[in-house]
């Protein structure tokens, strides 16, 4: 892709191109780090970036406030460990930005 088709390119499409789904293991390391934040599946992954990238504090505060993005702890890290999941993942540097990918199977209501 050039420079001048990333420039046109929206931010909401650029970390959708970036997301990708990754297992527990992959995700350690940035845990050790600190820099894992989970976002609730009542949250959607990629609002939840563009808001650290533009530095929205107001609204992550009251999704903070709400229990929709938290840094990860020490006991989800325990459940990860044992479970092993795999998660949605999307980078707002220095943030890692995760999301449990769930296996259940989503139905329609027609």
């Amino acid at each position: 892709m050039s420079k001048e088709d990333e420039s046109e390119m929206s931010l909401v499409d650029r970390l959708n191109q970036e997301t990708g789904v990754i297992p527990w293991s992959e995700l350690v390391r940035h845990f050790a780090r600190g820099v894992v934040i989970s976002v609730s599946d009542r949250l959607d992954l990629i609002e939840a970036a563009v808001c650290l990238i533009e530095d929205d504090a107001a609204t992550f505060k009251q999704w903070v406030d709400d229990g929709k993005v938290r840094r990860a702890s020490d006991d989800d890290a325990r459940d990860w460990t044992v479970r092993e999941p795999e998660f949605w993942c999307v980078v707002s540097a220095p943030w890692v930005l995760v999301q449990e990918k769930r296996h259940a199977t989503r139905q329609t209501v027609h």
